[in-house]
């Protein structure tokens, strides 16, 4: 009998535990959209660092592995031109966020059309 009890109790805890789980949440603010969306675009970023990161050391590892293997030549090879690397620096984070104006950038002026 006590054993039924118990997991009526529990049964019962459980439910209304699911209950309060599924209800509904207010809309968030657009405060509160903004910041999630910054959070978003710096997560983002990290992740092109990360892979910037990762890209340079494995040119460093590439270039300490052909130095290693050349031995003596290896002074003839570095006064070669250095191969161009792939990696691209992400740069530091400037957010903007979407109903903003974009940062002004310094390019340059389009040409003046010809006359024929």
């Amino acid at each position: 009998m006590k054993n039924i009890i118990k997991s009526l109790c529990i049964a019962s805890a459980l439910a209304l535990l699911g209950s309060v789980a599924a209800a509904k949440l207010p809309a968030p603010s657009d405060e509160a959209k903004a910041k999630a969306a910054e959070a978003a675009a710096k997560a983002a970023w990290a992740g092109k660092v990360g892979a910037f990161k990762l890209c340079r050391s494995q040119d460093n590892v590439v270039a300490h592995y052909k130095k290693a293997a050349m031995g003596k030549d290896a002074k003839a090879v570095a006064k070669g031109a250095a191969p161009a690397s792939a990696c691209v620096d992400p740069g530091p984070f400037v957010y903007v966020p979407a109903g903003a104006a974009a940062p002004a950038t310094a390019a340059a002026p389009a040409a003046p059309a010809k006359k024929p």
